[in-house]
């Protein structure tokens, strides 16, 4: 579910299509540091218990450094989770930032190419680098290690497809329509002039006279 913050830079008649980030591998290389300080206080801990009486200082002060990890670890998940590659039916849009946004966006009519860049564990664990080429003065867009880079790349190709093809729907001039009596009036006129047959302008009539 979209949050209020992405909602918020949505314009009129802009619907979200994807909503996605960098695949959980980087969040285990964010907190792996974390992760094995932790185990090592616990094992310090365990320690501790068996060999001291549980209620001694040093067990307390043991446990009382897992706060810092946990804090960490916590800062970095909020920091992983902040990150965000979004994809509407108008553009491409990167929010990162957990308290200060922010935010970049490349409008999908200004994209001239993507290229997805997936190495062997990529396709194995399900993520890859997407690189974005716009008209724009930002030039080149690239998101690392995003999840699922393919379904990310056919949603952003379907998006700029059908709004091209809405763009062109909308900007063709109508055909103009027959001004029928006009015709009507040529078709007497071949008649009488014996260009055209009786049956030849009951039948060019009864065509025309559909049309109307």
């Amino acid at each position: 579910m979209a949050d209020k913050y992405l909602n918020s830079m949505l314009a009129d008649h802009e619907n979200i299509l994807l909503i996605t980030r960098q695949h959980w591998i980087v969040l285990l290389q964010y907190i792996f540091a974390e992760l094995i300080l932790s185990f090592g206080i616990i094992l310090v801990v365990a320690l501790v218990f068996i060999l001291f009486p549980p209620a001694s200082i040093l067990f307390s002060l043991l446990l009382l450094l897992l706060i810092f990890p946990f804090i960490s670890m916590l800062r970095d998940v909020f920091k992983w989770t902040s990150h965000k590659y979004v994809v509407t039916n108008r553009r491409v849009i990167q929010i990162f930032g957990v308290f200060n946004k922010n935010v970049t966006d490349s409008s999908l009519e200004k994209v001239n190419d993507i290229k997805m860049d997936q190495s062997f564990l990529g396709r194995l664990f399900d993520y890859g680098d997407v690189e974005i080429l716009t008209a724009s003065e930002l030039g080149i867009n690239r998101f690392n290690m995003i999840g699922d880079p393919i379904r990310f790349k056919t949603v952003m190709l379907n998006a700029k497809m059908k709004m091209e093809n809405h763009d062109d729907d909308f900007h063709t001039p109508n055909q103009a329509q027959p001004d029928i009596p006009t015709l009507l009036e040529q078709l007497s006129s071949l008649r009488q002039h014996g260009i055209l047959t009786e049956a030849e302008y009951e039948q060019k009539k009864t065509e025309l006279l559909s049309k109307m």
